[in-house]
């Protein structure tokens, strides 16, 4: 029993620092994802392919593409020695200065502040002018160690500077850090990071050419369901991915995580052959995925019934083959995953072969998703007999002579079983210990998810009359201390928990409907 429980733990913690370090990467890049939808746009409308072809905005003239050196505008020369006017445009210059450099600033900040951001952007020019391709690798290395030495090199003569000299310490030391780290990042780091830049990309496109990339289906899909997406997506494939649109125009590495039809698949299946509050919810999961573009919301489906992540597997896989047999791709990150910014940022010669990947994809992610439930159809439709909720809990409370405060959140008719389970248990049971004004709903990025958990707990306390009581949503790493409960899905909790540990803590199943939102407004409503 020891040795299990203490492989449980060991094995939880190495989750938990997995998706802290791929939290921290994506946590770089999600805040600016706006940027990169913005270039984007500019990308498929303006350049000599795109649907408006714009040879100022587009950086080209006469139908010359041209690199991103040089002044704003310069003379090229035909072949028959006319001149005519090149530009840089807009394309190049946000590629290879303005994502990197806002990438390291975020990096930075996360460290150590606005003081961090500063000394990061600085380093991480070096690297972007030392390189001959898009740093966004060099950026996610460069941004973080740059604030990382400031943070420690103030820590040398903290409490040791002498009235009025703070900021002339201060600023010197931040310029003379980043003078030189600078100089450090072009000479030393920028060849280093373009060469594994390369060897990454070589490595890519190998797979490609020998039609293995879909094996990568085998890692996303259940890296997903662990909360590892956007690590994933934003941490691995958008650096890689940018750099592949900066050379051919499109990539492929945008489709593979963020593709919403897998999860259609796994939800239509829940929708006819699922049973209880699975089948119930799933039509209306459904819109949110596919629509919203929040994958998370099919996520409590799959852990419901864990060889469903078969389905997602063979769904992802059999979708990146359908783009690799069209050579299709994407312009930049469809962020969040919904349908319509696939769409919006699929390159002009790839719809064909996008919109098929999202159908074959959801195809074969229902019919193995299907065959699962069908297989265990008739079990769980006995088990949800014998296991009717409301009648139990009756049951229970009879015996015991009065109401149960630990069965209180399991009254709704089809609990989640997750949620039945932390109940039950005792996990996450909340106390009085302390007023609760401030409830923050937490999961990786601070978005998508939480702010639609927020969103459905806001609403229920609003109609229970009560005031003075903020619901927000964040990023578990943004956690500061101030909240009084913090909501997180089930599988995010032990990060929550270091994070805010003098937090009470509330572990769902789906951030959508979960009966332990009941019971929060019920003892927000008793310290009234």
């Amino acid at each position: 029993m020891t040795t299990t429980s203490t492989d449980t733990k060991q094995g939880a913690g190495a989750r938990v620092r997995v998706q802290r370090f791929g939290t921290f990467l994506s946590g770089m890049v999600m805040p600016n994802i706006p940027a990169f939808i913005a270039w984007g746009l500019i990308t498929s409308f303006f350049i000599a392919t795109g649907w408006l072809p714009n040879g100022i905005l587009g950086g080209f003239g006469n139908a010359d593409v041209i690199g991103w050196q040089g002044a704003a505008t310069v003379l090229g020369q035909a072949d028959d020695g006319t001149v005519f006017p090149q530009y840089v445009g807009l394309v190049s210059p946000m590629i290879i200065y303005l994502l990197p450099l806002l990438i390291a600033n975020t990096g930075g900040r996360m460290v150590y502040g606005a003081r961090g951001g500063v000394v990061a952007t600085i380093a991480t020019m070096g690297v972007i002018v030392g390189a001959s391709i898009p740093m966004f690798i060099g950026a996610m290395i460069m941004g973080p160690l740059a604030a990382y030495l400031m943070k420690q090199i103030d820590k040398l003569w903290a409490g040791k500077i002498k009235a009025g000299f703070e900021m002339l310490v201060d600023n010197f030391s931040a310029g003379i850090l980043g003078f030189i780290l600078v100089l450090g990042g072009f000479f030393g780091i920028a060849p280093i990071v373009e060469l594994l830049s390369k060897a990454l990309e070589g490595a890519v496109n190998q797979l490609i050419g020998w039609g293995l990339l879909p094996l990568a289906s085998i890692l996303v899909e259940p890296g997903k369901i662990l909360f590892l997406n956007n690590a994933i997506n934003h941490g691995v494939f958008t650096p890689l991915g940018v750099q592949q649109v900066a050379e051919q125009g499109k990539s492929i590495l945008f489709l593979i995580e963020a593709n919403p039809g897998p999860g259609l698949g796994i939800l239509l299946a829940f929708s006819i052959f699922g049973v209880g509050l699975a089948k119930a919810s799933a039509p209306g999961a459904i819109i949110i995925q596919f629509f919203g573009g929040i994958h998370e919301i099919y996520f409590p489906y799959v852990l419901s019934k864990p060889l469903v992540v078969l389905g997602a597997i063979a769904g992802g896989a059999s979708g990146v083959a359908v783009n690799v047999a069209f050579n299709s791709g994407l312009r930049a990150p469809a962020s969040p995953g919904s349908i319509f910014a696939v769409l919006l940022q699929t390159a002009p010669d790839s719809y064909i072969g996008v919109i098929l990947s999202v159908i074959v994809s959801a195809a074969v992610s229902f019919l193995v998703t299907a065959a699962i439930l069908r297989a265990s159809r008739k079990r769980d439709l006995e088990n949800e007999d014998a296991g009717d909720l409301s009648a139990a809990i009756a049951k229970t409370e009879a015996n015991k002579g009065k109401e149960s405060s630990v069965l209180a959140g399991l009254r709704a008719e089809g609990v989640p079983a997750g949620d039945a389970a932390v109940a039950a248990s005792g996990a996450a049971v909340l106390t009085d210990a302390r007023p609760v004004k401030n409830i923050v709903f937490a999961c990786d990025a601070g978005m998508g998810s939480s702010a639609m958990g927020a969103t459905v707990l806001r609403n229920k306390i609003k109609k229970a009359g009560i005031e003075g009581v903020t619901v927000t949503n964040k990023a578990i790493a943004n956690l500061d201390g101030s909240a009084d409960l913090v909501i997180t899905q089930r599988e995010l909790t032990p990060r929550a928990e270091q994070q805010a540990p003098n937090a009470q803590h509330v572990s769902v199943d789906n951030f959508m409907n979960s009966p332990r939102y009941d019971e929060v407004v019920a003892q927000v409503a008793d310290q009234k």
